[in-house]
């Protein structure tokens, strides 16, 4: 799966997605400081899942009407990035189709994926 990883998220959940064989670019390493607005287009033209914490890609997806590929939303304070890793893999592999287009959040114990809606003009 070709994921984008926002910068906030931990590099060791960068470096575990990547041995799951996932195709990850990761904001920190290749563009610091880029906007929300231009992450989510990168990650909708590479045809990849934005991973984030930043909950302003919320307002981007839903007020912007910003078409993407996906978005999944954690919500994993507190805990460590070993479990934080594990529960973002086991989640994609169970949940990737379900990601598609959709917006998902994601925190201990639940997780919830909204679809995107398409407005035909």
């Amino acid at each position: 799966m070709n994921l984008i990883a926002d910068e906030g998220v931990d590099r060791s959940i960068v470096a575990r997605l990547r041995i799951e064989g996932h195709r990850v670019w990761y904001v920190a390493e290749m563009a610091p400081t880029t906007p929300d607005s231009e992450i989510l287009a990168i990650a909708s033209g590479q045809q990849a899942l934005l991973i984030t914490y930043d909950k302003d890609f919320g307002e981007i997806v839903f007020r912007q009407n910003q078409v993407h590929h996906g978005v999944l939303l954690l919500r994993l304070e507190g805990m460590s990035s070993e479990n934080k890793s594990d529960l973002i893999a086991s989640t994609l592999k169970a949940h990737e189709q379900d990601l598609k287009n959709g917006f998902g959040v994601l925190s201990p114990g639940h997780f919830r994926v909204r679809p995107q809606r398409f407005e035909i003009l």
